[in-house]
């Protein structure tokens, strides 16, 4: 038979998280070693349930999910994200512009699927979600990454923005607050970034999934409630901010100036028809979730689960010679630096592979995420305090092995 190749279009598409250091992982597991998992952000593989209230009204709603919803999602959930909006301050939605879907995963690529043509140009964050970058060459465009400045709190730079702007590009990715930096955009930024869209006629497309998991007492604004005629495209969903990855309950939104949008909107609304609809138990979470009690108030305050591993991974990586990172102020990870004099690596996947092989435990490169250097990682905070003092330990443990390898610990500033 003739050799079957892949798609061409999968020529440019990568997603580390699950990529093949993964892949090494599991074989590790099977051949009975125990892994540390720090590579993605799966709430419930580190014990953070989804709320007792949600898994109640999916369960008493199972009888009735069995068969298709319209293809936008059902009423009262769409009915609940329009309110959601509302609290948000994004005007002018109704429940026309709302579309749910099988996570914002598959909501990344519709929307992409629904605008792009060959040659079109999407400007996205250097350090990105790599589900922006793949989604944007899968479907036939060209991914553009704009740099996001560490020594800025890793936030957008706004002149790089401007300098990769041209004719072709149709499209500003906002990750706010972002994964995998954790950053938090303050409101001024995001008018910059409004001014930026608007000038250039581009939409905007709001990754928004952790705007409930901010830490110290933050704020989160969306940048659809900044403008009303700026065409934005927000996406949010359950995964998350109410620990529910596996219920594949997410949403898109469209707000601003929707007048000269009708034939984008039109695409969209086939897309959704063509994939029938969304999961229909998952979509029975949506209301109680948003309408419910806050759980994930109590993991982010002083005290607790979630702010205090935040804070103990930030310390013991921070105590690691040659290593910094920028405090998150929100989400669940942390992008932390290796000075590249200390840690002189060619190919980080390489060096996440063998820290893997050496200790066990299992990061992702600072390239899967299409930073442009060899000298980051994202560090997932999940784990137990015990074990991530184990993990961020093991880590240590191989980065002194390294140093000595190279013979660079000489580098090291002593003060």
């Amino acid at each position: 038979m003739k050799h079957v190749k892949k798609s061409a279009k999968l020529a440019n598409v990568c997603y580390d998280i699950r990529g093949p250091v993964l892949q090494m992982a599991k074989q590790m597991e099977e051949e009975g070693n125990k892994i540390i998992k720090l590579n993605i952000g799966n709430l419930a593989a580190f014990g953070f349930d989804s709320p007792e209230e949600i898994q109640q009204d999916i369960i008493r709603n199972l009888p009735n999910a069995a068969g298709y919803t319209d293809s936008k999602g059902i009423f009262a959930a769409r009915k609940a994200i329009m309110h959601y909006t509302q609290q948000k301050h994004i005007k002018g939605v109704t429940l026309e512009d709302i579309y749910v879907g099988n996570g914002v995963s598959e909501l990344i690529v519709m929307a992409m699927n629904a605008l792009l043509d060959a040659g079109d140009e999407v400007l996205v964050p250097a350090p990105d979600y790599p589900l922006w970058t793949a989604a944007i060459s899968l479907s036939g465009g060209k991914p553009v990454h704009y740099l996001c400045d560490e020594a800025k709190g890793w936030l957008p730079d706004l002149d790089d923005i401007r300098s990769k702007i041209n004719k072709n590009t149709r499209a500003l990715v906002i990750i706010n607050p972002n994964n995998p930096t954790g950053a938090l955009y303050p409101d001024d930024l995001l008018h910059e970034l409004i001014a930026i869209a608007r000038e250039h006629h581009l939409i905007i497309y709001a990754d928004e999934v952790y705007d409930k998991v901010l830490y110290e007492g933050v704020t989160h604004t969306s940048i659809a409630s900044l403008s009303e005629d700026v065409l934005t495209i927000t996406f949010n969903g359950l995964s998350k901010n109410y620990r529910s990855c596996g219920y594949r309950a997410g949403w898109l939104v469209v707000s601003g100036d929707k007048r000269h949008a009708k034939d984008y909107i039109e695409g969209l609304d086939m897309l959704a028809s063509m994939r029938l609809c969304a999961n229909a138990p998952g979509q029975h979470g949506i209301q109680t979730a948003l309408g419910g009690y806050q759980s994930i108030d109590d993991l982010i305050a002083e005290g607790g689960r979630l702010r205090r591993q935040r804070d103990l991974a930030y310390e013991l990586i921070s105590a690691i010679p040659g290593v910094s990172c920028v405090k998150p102020k929100a989400a669940l990870y942390m992008f932390p630096r290796l000075d590249p004099k200390i840690y002189p690596i060619k190919n980080d996947q390489q060096f996440i592979a063998e820290l893997l092989q050496e200790e066990k435990v299992l990061l992702v490169q600072g390239t899967g995420f299409n930073w442009p250097h060899p000298d980051h990682f994202r560090l997932v905070f999940l784990p137990h305090e015990d074990d991530l003092r184990e993990a961020v330990g093991r880590v240590a443990r191989f980065l002194e092995n390294y140093r000595k390898r190279h013979n660079t610990n000489h580098l090291i500033n002593k003060d």
